[in-house]
């Protein structure tokens, strides 16, 4: 009840969200020193120099996301997969790419274990999206790019909706939601956030 009092607080109200992260329990997704620190509303490290966002991000960007029932969601930058399970309660489908075997391998054993079955992981370069299941009705970036990538713009569906960090990766980096319509993209800035930069390639771990 604490934990989603402080979402509330922070601007979380969408009920469908507030109750899929409550479904989600971040302990299972925090290992080792900072354990203890999991349900915090605070960013943590994780392997391989990543982190996992605090929870309000997560919140924020779910809600602004707006996931459907019958959603295709498309993540690039599995991390920990806490986003991509908070995802699975809300859509059809998740696919999440991320450019580190070891996160995307621990991810995948970590909802194996929570039992979400709607889950996809895949390691690759999340810069390009992932054109074989295009086009998505979600898209979300849990790295921040100097621009919307054009691929990923490409990959979302008419009426489609994508939450993306943009900005320098030292400066401070806005919170992005693009809608693509009929005529093009809207998009609309939501806040300041800070995440690590999105790289293109696969890591070498």
């Amino acid at each position: 009840m604490r934990f989603v009092y402080a979402l509330r607080s922070k601007g979380v109200t969408d009920k469908r969200v507030l109750t899929a992260m409550e479904r989600i329990d971040r302990r299972a997704f925090v290992r080792g020193l900072f354990a203890h620190r999991a349900e915090e509303d605070m960013p943590l490290p994780i392997a391989c120099g990543q982190t996992i966002s605090q929870p309000s991000v997560v919140g924020l960007m779910t809600q602004a996301l707006d996931v459907q029932p019958r959603n295709k969601v498309l993540e690039i930058g599995t991390g920990s997969g806490y986003q991509a399970a908070v995802l699975s309660q809300l859509g059809r489908r998740v696919y999440t790419i991320d450019r580190h075997r070891r996160l995307a391998r621990e991810a995948e054993a970590t909802f194996e274990s929570l039992g979400l079955t709607n889950i996809t992981v895949i390691t690759g370069d999340g810069s390009r999206g992932l054109p074989e299941q295009a086009p998505f009705d979600r898209i979300i970036v849990t790295a921040a790019a100097e621009d919307p990538p054009g691929p990923l713009l490409a990959q979302l569906r008419e009426g489609g909706i994508m939450v993306v960090p943009v900005g320098q990766s030292d400066t401070v980096q806005r919170l992005i939601r693009v809608e693509r319509t009929a005529s093009g993209f809207e998009y609309t800035e939501l806040r300041a956030v800070r995440f690590v930069p999105l790289v293109e390639g696969i890591a070498g771990d």
